[in-house]
């Protein structure tokens, strides 16, 4: 047997085996978090978007563990998809993957960050959504295509908080 032939032989089966891990964990992760609630209900007739940007939709974490990726229903898929703000929420429609509606009652915050679960940038380069999801707490990334659309889009989405519900409890209204 040469060597190219036995490299083939060691080497085939090891990727198998490191493919086959990889599934299994996911698998578990699955399992995990087989508890998080269904995703919001995009409404049938939203109002126009208050701003909008193309870019890439990062994933969705806990909140505060940048490395917990949520992979029930679709969470966990980096994709391309565009952004959208609406007064009812915030959309992000999802290329290969379900559309993502986040109500704007349940919006916590906005912040601008390097990087989460897998995926970095320069500083302040994602934008990171604050939400909750019934008794979860989730932080959803999104990085623009375009660094111009990026402040718009943070200015409108804390508008939006801060004049939702939660903003008003905080502030004893």
């Amino acid at each position: 047997m040469d060597n190219k032939t036995l490299t083939l032989v060691i080497t085939l089966p090891l990727i198998a085996v490191v493919l086959m891990l990889i599934g299994i964990g996911w698998r578990n992760r699955l399992r995990r978090q087989s508890d998080v609630e269904q995703l919001p209900v995009v409404p049938a007739e939203l109002s126009m978007p208050l701003a909008a940007a193309d870019g890439q939709y990062v994933a969705t974490t806990t909140a505060g563990d940048w490395l917990d990726r949520i992979a029930v229903h679709g969470l966990g898929i980096r994709t391309n998809a565009e952004l959208t703000v609406h007064p009812e929420g915030v959309l992000f429609e999802r290329s290969g993957a379900g559309p993502l509606f986040i109500p704007a009652a349940s919006l916590a915050g906005v912040r601008q960050d390097s990087g989460m679960a897998g995926k970095f940038v320069e500083k302040d380069g994602l934008l990171v959504l604050s939400w909750s999801l019934g008794t979860h707490e989730l932080d959803t990334g999104f990085r623009t295509r375009r660094a111009a659309d990026k402040p718009a889009l943070f200015k409108t989405l804390q508008e939006l908080i801060s004049a939702g519900p939660q903003a008003d409890a905080h502030s004893g209204k």
